[in-house]
């Protein structure tokens, strides 16, 4: 009878693996709670077989946020094909996905913390937000976006952490209406600034005309006349 023998995992190999371990266990915990030991146990290996791949805790958590980071950046790349407001809802429902899936890791990585309070981990919190604010002035066909664009985009972005934040702590608001809402807002706040910026309102004019009357723009105008009613 023959035994099987364990394929020995090459370097670059066995750095993914444990930054794969890493990554699930801090969709369960926050990184700060996790320890090296629990990371080593998880991957089948020593704690010092840890180390010698990743010089310290921090390097390693870093890492693995850094992939996580790469991965929240990409939920907000979508195709210029049909109406915004529908591509923003399904950019929504992708970054909802991660939040729920990485809960307490994005937690951490949006509150800080000592595991991931470092300049590298800021870095690449900004590089994702800045990925973000990229992807939706591409959905919106700005090639030089007016100033008050700007800030309705960077604005809203720290609205979606925001809103993704508050959403983790209990899930009181169900989340499908909180992707809605956050469109809306989006929505409401281009409206607000064109009304003091002409060529932010030909912009929203111009993409306007492809959205149906079952869009979720449209939504939001029917919801706000019946408000004035």
């Amino acid at each position: 009878m023959t035994t099987g023998v364990r394929r020995r995992m090459g370097v670059e190999e066995r750095r993914q693996q444990l930054i794969g371990v890493a990554l699930e266990l801090f969709s369960r915990r926050s990184p700060d709670d996790v320890s090296i030991d629990e990371i080593a146990s998880a991957a089948g290996i020593s704690r010092p077989l840890v180390y010698h791949y990743f010089p310290s805790k921090l390097s390693l958590y870093e890492a693995a946020l850094s992939r996580a980071a790469d991965d929240l950046a990409s939920r907000f790349a979508e195709p210029r094909e049909g109406p915004l407001g529908a591509r923003l809802v399904r950019v929504m429902g992708r970054y909802f996905d991660f939040v729920d899936e990485h809960g307490p890791g994005f937690s951490a990585l949006m509150r800080g913390g000592p595991a991931v309070g470092s300049s590298t981990t800021n870095a690449l919190i900004d590089s994702v937000r800045q990925a973000a604010y990229e992807q939706i002035l591409s959905h919106m066909g700005a090639v030089d976006p007016p100033a008050r664009l700007e800030l309705v985009v960077r604005s809203w972005i720290s609205l979606a952490e925001s809103t993704a934040l508050i959403w983790l702590d209990g899930r009181r608001i169900p989340r499908a209406g909180l992707e809605t809402q956050l469109v809306h807002d989006f929505a409401a706040l281009c409206a607000v600034a064109a009304a003091h910026d002409e060529e932010l309102g030909a912009l929203l004019r111009d993409l306007l005309k492809d959205e149906p009357g079952d869009g979720p723009f449209v939504d939001l105008v029917t919801r706000l006349v019946a408000l004035a009613r």
